[in-house]
């Protein structure tokens, strides 16, 4: 299983949330660049990964509703895909 951790304190604007995330998940070239794309790609995660999220109270206070719903895509494939956990640190 591979452990990705992301941090929020790297995630301020929305414009680099997801070059961010490409780069730490290894998210194939073709990825959207979006909250869409993201559940696409997780959903259907093959390979096992464990996904810790520190310094979330950041993300959010920059990135509010977006950093909110960012989360909630997180958690939400997690419960679709048995192959990610995800748990939120700090």
């Amino acid at each position: 299983m591979t452990l990705v951790t992301l941090d929020g304190k790297t995630m301020q604007k929305k414009e680099d949330v997801h070059a961010y995330l490409k780069s730490k998940l290894n998210l194939p070239e073709y990825y959207g660049n979006n909250l869409d794309a993201l559940w696409d790609v997780l959903s259907t995660l093959d390979d096992s990964m464990e996904i810790h999220f520190i310094h979330s109270k950041q993300m959010l206070e920059c990135l509010g509703n977006y950093g909110t719903a960012l989360l909630k895509v997180f958690e939400d494939a997690a419960n679709e895909n048995s192959n990610i956990k995800f748990r939120v640190i700090s």
